[in-house]
């Protein structure tokens, strides 16, 4: 069904509905109208109203004569219609009786004139109210009939794509920092189209596209942008869902037009950003066997398929879903090269952050390493922000420069939101705020293998937390072993053996420590195979694993049964290897809870400080409490 026709009928509607209004109203309205306006008299009533001195106005015309009388002021003003007669003594009564009076001064008018103003005008207008009409309701569907079909008020199937010429705005890889090893697949690329006969001299063909894949944030766009920026030439962006419309047809029309831009600028790069929009996997389930999405992507691989890399034209295409890109656009001589760029490690968030401070104020003592360290699993985009937040902190402070203590600040701001300086706890709340983070830390601390403790505060944020306990690797930690993540579920059963040891009780406060606990148990037996039960089987397969991670079973009922068990047994005896640590280190949980109660936040120093403190021992009579109990007014 060819859908560009049916968007004429609207329009072809609309006219014939003008053109029979415009007929009517020549022909039958217009003439009621001006009849309507003028009343009937008959020759001896314009005669008696001669005699009587009350004609006011006379018009004499070939066939008939229109008259009107005095009238008093702000009345209106009658005309009358009478039959014209045989009067040659009807100029002299009227110059008698004081009436204005004149003849009709004929004037033939041009008939084609009178076509133009009767039918054409009106009809040019009718058309031009039309046009205007359909272009505004198709806009607001987000396509264009008439540059569709017919390539008024546009260009037929032209691409959009954004041309930066010549890398006007100015990236070069120096500008992206921490994906090293994508630069220097990357860089291969710049030297072909910079010196593209070292390789033609042996016979080498370069890719004629090349795949960016990985999570949002990590900088795939800034990268394609930096390889035209450093082959000095052209650089052609445009999104995967720019090229899908509303009538089929139009996208594919969109690729012709861009591939020939681009090999007219040859040598040049295409970047196709989020291609998943239009290369996703074809299935049979429409119900014409055909659609836009899917004429548009048949568009695209004829167009790699019809040209040549010799000619200096690159693909690049960035994405957060290879695994639902089509097969038949990740085969070779399509895409035949697939760049990751994954989250930075450590040294490279330390280099990134560098490359964003080059734009703000700093003091001198900014440790970047440490910054980078708490900020573990950003991406570039997250400490972009962090560094902008950092500035902005400083500001609201009145200072000219950002500190370290802003850049820390500006981490937990991007972790956990802002500070909820409103919110107002209890005596109690807060007592149980502080036994349930300095549980966390306790258990953390006094197990091996996991991250040392870096700030533990109560200070309620915009997230929803009341309080947390922040923990930084010192260096990066590419494998985890089945003992680091046993300690990191007792870690996260802390807080809640800490509210059970102190206060006989449970809060709310641990539901998302019960989330992430039970997933990392469940993530161990379904997918990391570290169960002496379900041995080195997988029960799940991964998808979107850049977006998230969303995973579906694939074992039967039975099978998931046995996994829950498993899963209830392994939190459970987490939890009681915390509870156990929690109560033999007593004293120490009260004394930190105690010293958190009062200041709020304490660094990882403090806390390490008084855990290695040993306990005051009483002398002589003296009746002062041991270290760590916990005065009356803390008490529940």
């Amino acid at each position: 069904m060819n859908e560009g026709k049916d968007t004429r009928r609207p329009l072809m509607t609309f006219w014939l509905i003008a053109l029979l209004v415009l007929f009517i109203i020549n022909l039958f309205v217009q003439p009621m109208y001006e009849k309507s306006q003028i009343k009937s008299a008959s020759y001896t009533d314009f005669m008696n109203a001669i005699e009587n001195r009350t004609i006011d106005k006379v018009e004499v015309e070939d066939n008939k004569i229109l008259f009107s009388l005095k009238t008093d002021s702000g009345s209106d003003e009658i005309i009358y219609e009478t039959g014209k007669l045989d009067d040659p003594e009807l100029v002299d009564r009227l110059y008698n009786s004081g009436a204005t009076f004149t003849s009709e001064i004929v004037e033939q008018q041009s008939p084609f004139v009178s076509f133009l103003l009767a039918w054409v005008l009106p009809i040019l207008v009718f058309f031009l109210l039309g046009y205007w009409i359909q272009k505004r309701m198709l806009k607001s569907l987000g396509g264009d009939a008439m540059s569709f079909t017919n390539g008024l008020g546009g260009g037929l199937g032209k691409s959009n794509a954004k041309v930066y010429v010549k890398s006007s705005d100015g990236i070069r890889f120096s500008d992206v920092a921490g994906e090293e090893e994508a630069k220097e697949n990357l860089q291969e690329i710049v030297t072909y189209l910079k010196d593209p006969k070292q390789y033609q001299e042996i016979g080498a063909k370069m890719p004629k596209g090349v795949l960016l894949v990985g999570p949002p944030g990590t900088g795939k766009t800034m990268l394609a942008k930096a390889v035209a920026g450093e082959a000095n030439v052209p650089f052609f962006s445009m999104s995967g869902s720019e090229f899908v419309e509303m009538f089929v047809g139009m996208g594919a029309a969109k690729v012709r037009d861009l591939f020939k831009q681009a090999k007219e600028k040859a040598p040049c790069i295409v970047f196709i950003d989020e291609i998943d929009a239009i290369g996703g996997k074809r299935n049979s389930g429409n119900l014409g066997g055909n659609d836009e999405r899917e004429q548009t992507l048949n568009q695209l691989l004829t167009e790699m398929d019809g040209f040549d890399s010799s000619n200096g034209v690159i693909i690049l295409a960035a994405t957060n879903r290879p695994e639902s890109l089509d097969p038949a656009l990740t085969r070779p001589g399509r895409f035949d090269r697939r760049v990751p760029v994954e989250l930075p490690d450590l040294k490279g968030r330390e280099d990134i952050l560098k490359v964003h401070a080059k734009n703000i104020r700093l003091s001198g003592d900014v440790d970047f390493n440490k910054v980078a360290r708490m900020a573990a699993g950003a991406s570039g985009a997250e400490l972009a922000n962090i560094v902008n937040e950092a500035a902005l902190r400083a500001v609201r402070n009145g200072r000219k420069f950002a500190t370290q203590a802003d850049l820390e600040e500006s981490i937990e701001v991007v972790i956990a939101g802002y500070q909820k300086k409103n919110a107002i706890l209890s005596t109690k709340e807060k007592l149980i705020v502080s036994y349930h983070e300095v549980g966390h830390a306790l258990v953390a601390a006094l197990q091996s293998g996991t991250a040392p403790v870096q700030k533990i505060t109560i200070i309620p944020r915009t997230s929803g937390a009341l309080g947390y306990t922040m923990q930084v690797d010192k260096g990066n930690h590419y494998l985890v072993s089945r003992e680091e993540l046993l300690a990191e579920i007792a870690t996260l059963c802390g807080g809640r053996s800490a509210e059970e040891i102190e206060f006989h009780s449970v809060s709310t406060g641990a539901s998302n420590d019960i989330e992430r606990a039970t997933k990392l148990a469940r993530e161990m037996i379904m997918r990391y195979g570290m169960s002496d039960d379900f041995g080195m089987v997988a029960f799940e397969n991964v998808q979107n694993q850049y977006l998230g991670g969303d995973a579906s079973l694939i074992c039967s009922p039975e099978t998931q049964t046995r996994i829950d068990q498993a899963v209830v047994a392994l939190v459970n005896q987490q939890h009681e290897k915390a509870k156990k640590i929690l109560r033999e280190n007593k004293m120490k949980l009260d004394e930190i809870a105690k010293y958190l109660y009062e200041r709020e936040t304490i660094t990882g120093e403090e806390f390490m400080m008084i855990l290695n403190r040993k306990p005051e021992l009483p002398c002589g009579n003296d009746t002062q409490p041991a270290a760590g109990t916990a005065p009356e007014t803390l008490q529940k």
